[in-house]
């Protein structure tokens, strides 16, 4: 079954709430990914604070995105 984002909130310490197409609530943990390639720029607390959804993912004011299948099968029940 595949699960798109439906809304997305930065939380402190680099955490995300999502919120998916199937009405589950979920925290993603962005910290694993801080030291690589362009998501090193989301240490940047106001780039971090710029996600939004973008079709059925998240992306950031600088380009960086996530696949929704990660956000889903990597975060936790909010």
């Amino acid at each position: 079954m595949y699960v798109g984002v439906k809304s997305v909130d930065p939380m402190r310490g680099y955490k995300l709430l999502i919120v998916f197409n199937n009405g589950e609530k979920k925290i993603f943990d962005m910290n694993p990914y801080l030291e690589t390639g362009v998501f090193s720029e989301l240490k940047n607390e106001n780039l971090f604070n710029s996600v939004h959804v973008s079709f059925d993912t998240i992306e950031w004011s600088n380009g960086a995105d996530i696949c929704p299948e990660v956000l889903y099968n990597e975060s936790v029940n909010a």
